[in-house]
Formats: C-alpha cells, sequence, structure tokens
C-alpha cells in the first residue's frame, strides 16, 4: 500500500511541477498528533478548562519548531472574547392549556439555554405560535412569519427546509438542505421578527442526528462570543423539544401532528397561535473570559498580501455527562483532533517546500467550533488580513478512518470554482467527485468553513468518501453511519490504532495540490452563478472589505 501512494505522488508530481518533490505527509506523524489531541491528559480541549491550557501551547510550540511565522503580528495567537453561560438550576419550560400543565421534564423532553448574561432569565406566560419552518426567503417565495406578530411569544418551528418532510424537490434546493434549515439560522430569524423565545422540534432525519447530540452539545455551560455593547437582539431563550414532546404540546391543541408537518411543506401555509402558553425560567452564572485561536504563516515571496487560509478547529465538548461506561472525556479524536493534526503537518509540508509559495499561505487554528462556530465566526468578523485579499478557504474537520475510496466528496457542492480545482486532481488519483450522501444534512453550513463563506471568501469542505474500495458504497455507509450514531460528540470518540488512514492521506494530497496551486497561480476562484455566496463576495470585492 505504502508503495502505491508513493507511485500515485510521484505521478501527481510529473502532472504539476511546482509540487515539491520531497512533499510527505506521513500517517505516522498524523497519529502521533492525534494522539496527543485526544488524550485524556487533554480533557477533551474545551475552551475556558485546562484542556485549552494544554492545546494553544501545543499548537503554538508546533508551529514554531517547524519555522512558521507568528500570524497575527509579533503573536500566534488572536484572543476571542467570549462568555460562559451555566445554568445554577435547571431550566425550567412550563406549557400550559388553561388550569392544565403539559408535563415536560427538563433535559429529557428539551434543552434550552439563552445567551443572557443576566443572573435571571425570565419569559412569562406568553403566546406560542407555531411557524412552521420559521422561514423568510423571498427569493423562494416563502415566508412563514407572513401575517402573523411572534414579538414577545414563543416560536415553535420545525428543522430542515421546507420541503423536506414531503420530499418535493420543486422547494428550496430539493433533497439538498439550505441555510434556512439549520437550527442557527431558525434563532437568528426569530430573533429578526422580536421572539421571546425559539424552540425547535427535533427529527432524526430532518437534523442529522438524534437527540442524544443536542443534549450533550448543550447540557450545562454553553459558550458564546462577547457581544457586550452590542445592539443585536437574541431571543432570551432558545433551545429544542424531542418529538414526542412536540406531540404533546400539538396533541393538548387538538391538532394531529404529523397531519400539521405535512401541510407546513405546502405554499401557502399560515403560521397560527396554539391555544397554549408558554413560560420559561433560566437562572445562570456568566464568566467572562478569552479563548485563543492560534495562527501562523508562510509568507508568499511574489504576493505577500494575497492569502489562502487553512482551517480545523481545534476545541471539543471537554468533561461532561457520563457514558454507559462512565466515561466522562470527550476526547474528540476524529472530531477534530484529527483535522488539527493534518493542519499542522500540511503546514509543515509546506515550510519543507523548496519551493516557496507567491501567495501567503496562512495555518488558523479556531477554537469554539462546537459552541457555534464561534472561533471562525471571530476571525471572519474581526480579519486579520483583508477578506476581499483572501483567495480562498480550506477546511478540516475529521479526516477518513475506513480506507482508501473511490469517490472523492465535496460537500455542498455546487458552490464554488475550487471544486473544480478539487475535482481535477481526484480524477488523477482516478478518483470521482460527488456530493455528500446525504446533502439533506447541511453539512456545508455546520463547519468553519461557512463562515468565510458567509462573508464571501469562496470556501471549501471537502469530507470523507463511502465508496471503500474492495468493500464498496454500502459498507462506507454502514462505517459512516455507526460513527453518527454511536462516537459522534460521545466520550466513545477515541483513536484506535486499529483506523486506516490510506484514504486520508489521498485526501490530504489533494489539498496540498489545490492549496498549491492557488499560491503559485494567477487564479482567482470565483462563486457558481447558483451560490447565495456570490453576490456577497461581488460587494466585498468592490468596498474592498
Amino acid at each position: 500500500m505504502k508503495k502505491r501512494l508513493s507511485l500515485l505522488l510521484l505521478s501527481f508530481i510529473a502532472a504539476c511541477p511546482f509540487v515539491n518533490a520531497q512533499f510527505a505527509v506521513h500517517a505516522d506523524s498524523i497519529r502521533s498528533r492525534i494522539k496527543i489531541l485526544a488524550s485524556d491528559e487533554f480533557q477533551g480541549r474545551r475552551p475556558f478548562t485546562a484542556g485549552e491550557k494544554k492545546t494553544i501551547p501545543y499548537l503554538v510550540q508546533s508551529f514554531k519548531e517547524m519555522g512558521l511565522e507568528p500570524g497575527n503580528g509579533k503573536s500566534y495567537i488572536q484572543p476571542v472574547p467570549m462568555v460562559a453561560i451555566t445554568p445554577a438550576a435547571p431550566p425550567q419550560l412550563n406549557i400550559t392549556k388553561g388550569k392544565e400543565k403539559i408535563a415536560l421534564k427538563n433535559f429529557d423532553d428539551y434543552v434550552v439555554w439563552t445567551e443572557n448574561g443576566t443572573p435571571t432569565t425570565a419569559i412569562p406566560a406568553t403566546d406560542i405560535v407555531f411557524a412552521g419552518f420559521g422561514v423568510t426567503a423571498p427569493e423562494n417565495n416563502w415566508d412563514d412569519y407572513a401575517g402573523i406578530n411572534v414579538k414577545g411569544k414563543m416560536v415553535l418551528i420545525m428543522i430542515n427546509d421546507p420541503g423536506f418532510t414531503t420530499g418535493d424537490s420543486t422547494l428550496f434546493q430539493g433533497k439538498r438542505m439550505t441555510y434556512y434549515g439549520r437550527w442557527t439560522y431558525k434563532y437568528e430569524e426569530a430573533a429578526r421578527h422580536g421572539a421571546a423565545g425559539c424552540i425547535i422540534i427535533h427529527n432524526t432525519d430532518a437534523a442529522s442526528y438524534p437527540f442524544q447530540v443536542v443534549q450533550n452539545s448543550n447540557a450545562g455551560t454553553r459558550l458564546y462570543l462577547d457581544k457586550r455593547g452590542s445592539k443585536e437582539y437574541h431571543c432570551p431563550l432558545t433551545g429544542w423539544v424531542t418529538a414526542d414532546a412536540a406531540k404533546k404540546i400539538l396533541s393538548a391543541a387538538g391538532l394531529n401532528a404529523d397531519s400539521l408537518y405535512i401541510a407546513a411543506n405546502h405554499r401557502g401555509f399560515k403560521s397560527f397561535t396554539l391555544p397554549e402558553k408558554a413560560s420559561a425560567k433560566f437562572v445562570s452564572k456568566a464568566e467572562y473570559n478569552v479563548s485563543n485561536n492560534v495562527v501562523a504563516k508562510i509568507t508568499g515571496t511574489t504576493y505577500p498580501d494575497e492569502y489562502i487560509v487553512y482551517t480545523a478547529h481545534w476545541d471539543h465538548f471537554g468533561v461532561g455527562k457520563p457514558d454507559a461506561k462512565g466515561d466522562t472525556i470527550y476526547n474528540g479524536a476524529l472530531d477534530n483532533a484529527s483535522g488539527t493534526a493534518v493542519l499542522l503537518e500540511l503546514a509543515r509540508a509546506f515550510k519543507n517546500s523548496p519551493v516557496k509559495p507567491k501567495r501567503t499561505i496562512i495555518f488558523l487554528s479556531v477554537t469554539g467550533e462546537e459552541q457555534g462556530l464561534l472561533g471562525s465566526e471571530y476571525y471572519t468578523t474581526h480579519p486579520i488580513y483583508p477578506l476581499y485579499k483572501t483567495i480562498a478557504n480550506m477546511n478540516f474537520d475529521g479526516i477518513n478512518i475506513f480506507g482508501r475510496t473511490k469517490d472523492a466528496v465535496v460537500v455542498g457542492k455546487g458552490q464554488s470554482e475550487l471544486e473544480d480545482y478539487y475535482e481535477q486532481f481526484a480524477a488523477q488519483q482516478q478518483r470521482y467527485v460527488t456530493a455528500e450522501p446525504k446533502p439533506e444534512a447541511g453539512s456545508y453550513y455546520r463547519s468553519d468553513h461557512f463562515n468565510f463563506a458567509k462573508v464571501g471568501v469562496p470556501a471549501l469542505d471537502a469530507a470523507t468518501g463511502v465508496d471503500v474500495v474492495g468493500k464498496g458504497r454500502e459498507y462506507g455507509m454502514q462505517q459512516r453511519d455507526n460513527y453518527n450514531k454511536y462516537f459522534y460528540h460521545t466520550p466513545s470518540d477515541e483513536y484506535s490504532d486499529s483506523w486506516n488512514l490510506d484514504g486520508a492521506l489521498e485526501n490530504i494530497q489533494i489539498m496540498y495540490l489545490l492549496g498549491t496551486k492557488l499560491a503559485n497561480e494567477r487564479i482567482y476562484p470565483q462563486w457558481k452563478k447558483t451560490s447565495e455566496f456570490k453576490a456577497i463576495r461581488e460587494r466585498s470585492l468592490k468596498r474592498k472589505i
């Protein structure tokens, strides 16, 4: 296998004379870094914890030892002000109809939280509005908030896009989730309409993960960017309810949940007020502190003020709720010690190349991805380097641990010309490029590249293929589903020597070749005409933002 990979790499070098013939990213080096970052000693790498205090020096020292320059002036650190909000008592969400109280149990039936840094956040009994998918999309002729005032009220909405429940491919982008389907958008839109609270009805297929992931990701302390002084409004309370809990609420209103969900998928559906009232209370303490992005660079020889940015998030969930085995450390080996290890090893490969890049290459390891893409949001709203001079972003969030695949997956395929270059290099490996197997999961909007896309920078996220060589697509899908069910965001996400990184090495080589092409040619990848980010890029270039 090693001999075949070496021959494959030599064929790349022959096709691309600007590629360093000494380029090497070794599986053993990646494994070594994953073992360190995902060890119990690093305690799950949660921001504001002892895990961060171990992780940041490790990253900084690694970049220093490679000889990379500091990426933020004379520093490798970009401070990211955040607030940690911790429940001081179990959050309360009460649903009543007259004198009747609908029995809901915290954590089992619902998970709610607040971004308020005040000691108590209380919502007195207020109307509940069922607002379909909670989407306002003029270009799709869709507005779930049309004709109804939700200011000061609790909004109950569905996850994913209109059309998902009924399989209507004529709505939005058919099976592929858009940003309108993401929970982050739904909270943002409810806030724009002045809602006091926004509760999402969980559905495993529509969300692409079980309610257990919601529980593990949102119980206990949550982190947000410190936006004190900002006039931006956030709903005082946000969260999720289980499908069963939502049925209780709707049944008490005399409604059939399944019929209502189908109705909400059709144009002309009108949001309405339920006969129940909702009240909520969140008692909390707020800790304002600073987490850190880590930034290193290789300055371009010819165009040092043009930038290519590689990203990976270093954080995970730290120490939390024990699993069935009593394990409390969420090691985050695949998610995302693996991507962080690749970022470091890719930096080494570029630094060791005798052919120095003409454009500057940035290696950005961001904080707070698991808390809502916080570190990358902070970078793109407080950029160290001008965004209009940023040529592209390429992101690593997990790697292939199942072996070589015939397919090379581009997440959100159809967004930018970066995908076309990626496909060219994949073809040299005799692989075909495809979209992610479940585009309805909205994966393009779920990792750090998305914040670059939001400000117009062409952004690429490449994922693990599923057409495993010698075992087929069905095997690959089984492995993928098994990880999502048993390992994703649980203490079981630990490193194993059984991981097969042969496929990961091929994907890393493509990303290296793509970065080398961008760094040494005068190309400016564009968003495709159908991308929602094309207009943002055009405005950014015009205004030089």
